[in-house]
């Protein structure tokens, strides 16, 4: 009788091995999306698929980027590193060059394909600039992965195509056309037929879908642009910089002012800036209708029960406040990510959020950890695992997170002057700016976020005690990564 007991209970424990094992993943990824959807209470947006998907998972609120710029923030993720240690910095490196012992990495997908995954990447996950894909990450090649943002509009795509073009595109763009004149409408379909084709009794398969809206321009199609009044769109909230802000952590909105029809030569006035902020949300709920479109053929395939959803951006982004269009700052608009983890298997706490201080580096060990494949993560992941957050709200597996970003940015390498390392605390936003030269602390900014969260004023100046720790915390931090990506500096 002991034998027959000892021998049900061990199938069972491996009945449920597999069981856990077996659960699907489809991640989905955002371009240059801040939190300005449905579940994080945005008066504006009209997100109804993203709202669908909060009420079947969790949303974290206070979810954050390494880097605020699409390569440096996906290789990032991507590999569980730091973007010093994973060493790609800008738009064009690539991480198996630029890492130590990048030519033996495990990325996250290629984790689940050892675990005998079929592994598919749909769109923008790895960066496009210079075609960037990962090959030993898939099961088959990716597509619709690259090209330029300025390319996947209609202006570039007309009858002159190929010819010489006034500017690179428009800032936007309202047609009345359908969705699959763009790539998230090609990108979503490609996504659903796989979803629905994909046999119930075949292996378990990781599915990434990355979308490349809101990235500028902020092109969709009309009925997007309909769905808002551009009058009753708010205005930006600070508009403003924050008082004592060092100018070595502001920018000059370059990357908007790159496109076709927008004023080079003086600040953006009050139609403008309705303008864009108008086809920031177009663009939004565009990529929520593709989201939606992926989420039904999910139910409609059967998959819905045993599959993981995750959705996020690679990073925040400005749409006039405190002056600025775009990414690249140590901001908390830029660093913070919206992020909704679903999980079947936690459907207690379906449709709550948490206030968990969580990064992106983080997705790594905890979708190992939801789909039971943790064992043998590589011991290199600079992450934890957020999944007991996801069975407990108010829990918290960490007290900061850190987001770094060199300035300026844009432009020659050798014009850069610093590094902005970002810890972001419970109540606290503490950057730290250090020369790239010697390393040298040249200017620091606090904000305190229990009662100034828009970060309209620094008080570095104001909290030396406050400073003093954060500062100390932050050279604790630095000396990790320092030691993990082999610059002993």
């Amino acid at each position: 009788m002991r034998a027959t007991i000892k021998i049900t209970i061990t199938l069972c424990l491996l009945w449920a091995d597999c069981a856990v094992a077996n659960q699907n993943v489809l991640f989905i990824i955002a371009d240059d999306l801040n939190c300005a959807i449905g579940p994080y209470g945005d008066v504006n947006a009209k997100t109804p698929n993203l709202d669908r998907l909060a009420s079947r998972g969790m949303t974290f609120q206070r979810a954050y980027c390494q880097q605020a710029v699409c390569n440096p923030s996906r290789s990032s993720f991507l590999t569980g590193l730091r973007p010093s240690t994973v060493g790609v910095d800008d738009l064009r490196k690539y991480f198996r060059d630029t890492a130590a012992g990048g030519s033996t990495l495990v990325t996250l997908p290629q984790h689940f394909k050892n675990h005998g995954y079929f592994c598919q990447n749909i769109g923008k996950l790895f960066h496009n600039m210079g075609d960037t894909q990962d090959r030993r990450s898939w099961s088959i090649d990716e597509v619709l992965h690259k090209g330029t943002h300025a390319d996947d509009t209609v202006f570039a795509n007309g009858p002159d195509r190929g010819t010489k073009r006034p500017y690179k595109a428009p800032v936007t763009e309202a047609h009345d056309l359908p969705d699959t004149v763009y790539r998230d409408g090609q990108i979503a379909n490609l996504a659903a037929a796989m979803l629905r084709d994909h046999p119930a009794d075949s292996q378990p398969f990781f599915l990434a879908v990355g979308f490349w809206r809101p990235h500028l321009p902020f092109v969709a199609p009309k009925k997007y642009w309909d769905l808002y009044d551009q009058q009753a769109i708010t205005l930006p909230n600070p508009a403003e910089p924050p008082t004592n802000v060092p100018s070595i952590a502001m920018h000059s909105s370059r990357e908007i002012k790159g496109y076709g029809l927008t004023p080079e030569d003086r600040p953006f006035n009050e139609d403008e800036i309705r303008h864009y902020r108008h086809g920031y949300y177009a663009a939004i709920s565009f990529l929520d209708a593709q989201v939606g479109e992926v989420l039904d053929a999910l139910d409609q395939s059967g998959h819905a029960d045993d599959t993981i959803v995750v959705f996020t951006s690679d990073h925040g982004f400005h749409i006039g406040e405190k002056t600025l269009w775009g990414k690249t700052s140590n901001f908390e608009l830029d660093a913070r990510v919206p992020l909704i983890i679903a999980s079947p298997r936690h459907s207690q706490t379906h449709g709550q959020s948490t206030k968990a201080l969580t990064e992106l580096i983080d997705l790594y060990p905890t979708l190992g950890e939801l789909a039971g494949i943790r064992d043998d993560l590589p011991g290199r992941l600079e992450g934890v695992s957020q999944v007991t957050v996801l069975s407990a709200p108010a829990s918290s597996v960490k007290a900061f997170a850190l987001t770094q970003h060199e300035q300026p940015f844009y432009g020659s390498v050798k014009n850069r002057k610093a590094i902005g390392y970002s810890l972001r605390t419970d109540r606290w936003r503490y950057t730290e700016w250090r020369s790239l030269k010697d390393s040298s602390v040249i200017d620091r900014e606090l904000y305190d976020h229990a009662n100034d969260p828009l970060e309209t004023a620094n008080i570095a100046g104001e909290q030396s005690d406050t400073v003093a720790v954060l500062t100390n915390q932050i050279a604790e931090v630095i000396g990790i990564a320092r030691q993990k990506s082999g610059d002993k500096k």
